[in-house]
């Protein structure tokens, strides 16, 4: 566990390493270590999210995690039939979402500012203890993060695209 904790350190994402070091169980993968700690409360722009959550509930949460430009994202209005549908609005740019889930909220986000340096890529980590973990990263510190054996987000491809955008 000394290198997966080592990797969030050097990554500025481990808050405690003592605390840590108490949570997690040598026997597992280190992808549910990373898993562990998040739920634990132990990652920096770590959320759990219980299921049941809805996506306009999580927005506000979510955007602070976020950070820079995210923190100014308004929800103007939101519909629930026939489908959840959030009317959004960031800086001048206004929009509809249609929201099935959390996924779709996070893939929506990750667009809207994939171009922001200053706002902190999402990535769901997946599900631990009855609730879904999120990651928010700094978009520098994403491509050598996405090396790691321990980090595998379930938007991975998303990311990676991400990545490789100029």
């Amino acid at each position: 566990m000394a290198s997966l904790l080592d990797s969030l350190e050097r990554s500025r994402l481990l808050k405690d390493r003592e605390a840590a070091r108490e949570v997690l169980n040598p026997a597992e993968p280190p992808h549910v270590s990373l898993l562990r700690l998040c739920d634990a409360g132990l990652l920096e722009g770590g959320l759990t999210v219980a299921f049941g959550v809805r996506p306009d509930e999580l927005v506000g949460p979510l955007t602070m995690a976020m950070g820079g430009a995210a923190k100014r994202f308004k929800v103007v209005d939101v519909r629930e039939r026939p489908r959840l549908e959030l009317h959004v609005l960031a800086g001048e740019t206004s929009e509809r979402w249609e929201v099935e889930d959390l996924w779709t909220l996070v893939h929506n986000l990750n667009s809207l500012y994939r171009e922001a340096p200053d706002v902190r890529a999402i990535a769901l980590l997946g599900e631990w203890n009855d609730a879904l973990q999120l990651l928010c990263v700094d978009k520098r510190a994403l491509p050598k993060l996405l090396r790691e054996r321990f980090f595998a987000p379930q938007n991975r491809e998303a990311l990676e695209r991400e990545q490789e955008r100029p």
